[in-house]
């Protein structure tokens, strides 16, 4: 299918990845264009090469680099292919452990209608997220009881429908509950573990993610902005041999910018 059409959300449909995200009875859930141009496509052909040229200099020859984003996708579905072969995974969206099924890994709306995300799979961290929540002491069925995992959801959303995310976000401040403030775009910059990291960073007018990984040595930075309309085209057009005169009776023609 390489001369075939297609975008992400093709791609990642065809791994069984798009498949998997989703609630309960409902379509799946559209993970924006992350999981096959970004994660299985773009980082995973960037591993690639640096795999072949790592690999060149003991063997001293090139090769081809094929990272086709369905192949990527699908290997990073790898432990849920894993999980399915096993039993432990179903294929029915909402009913697993990752996927909005388990009461401690959830998304939950609050008073204010914002939202908090809870991870809390250990023991330990749900025995915290409990405390925080009021519920500890409480008789509650075993954490990993699947069959009450629906009713549990139910009396989780209906504690933190009882206080604001801003009032959650304080209550478990400081805990290992796996539990944390769901923030938009516009709000990611300002969080204070953000701006201690310097996960964002103004530059050329405008504000972005930092580059990453970071490296001790040869730490990374944006260099220039984005480019403008035709800012480049001269340059472009000589280096593959146009001359003066013909660029110029192409910008007169209009054949360029």
């Amino acid at each position: 299918m390489a001369r075939t059409a297609g975008h992400d959300i093709n791609y990642i449909s065809l791994t069984g990845a798009l498949h998997a995200m989703g609630r309960a009875g409902e379509r799946p859930a559209i993970p924006l264009n992350l999981v096959g141009d970004f994660g299985g496509g773009g980082l995973v052909l960037a591993f690639g090469m640096v795999c072949a040229l790592l690999e060149a200099r003991s063997s001293g020859k090139g090769q081809v680099v094929d990272a086709a984003m369905v192949d990527g996708a699908s290997m990073l579905l790898a432990s849920l292919y894993g999980a399915h072969q096993t039993g432990w995974w179903s294929d029915e969206r909402g009913t697993n452990l990752l996927d909005g099924g388990a009461p401690f890994y959830e998304v939950y709306e609050t008073k204010d209608g914002g939202y908090v995300s809870v991870g809390a799979i250990e023991p330990q961290f749900y025995a915290e997220l409990l405390d925080g929540m009021g519920l500890a002491g409480a008789e509650l069925p075993a954490q990993m009881d699947r069959a009450q995992w629906p009713d549990m959801k139910e009396r989780f959303a209906a504690v933190f429908a009882t206080k604001t995310r801003s009032e959650w976000t304080a209550i478990f401040e400081g805990r290992d509950a796996c539990v944390a403030p769901v923030l938009s775009i516009a709000e990611a910059h300002a969080h204070p573990h953000n701006r201690a990291r310097g996960t964002f960073v103004e530059a050329f007018g405008a504000r972005h993610p930092s580059p990453a990984p970071r490296f001790s040595r040869t730490p990374a930075k944006i260099e220039s902005g984005p480019s403008g309309v035709g800012q480049h085209t001269d340059e472009v057009l000589a280096e593959i041999g146009y001359d003066s005169d013909r660029i110029g009776a192409l910008r007169a023609a209009g054949a360029v910018v």
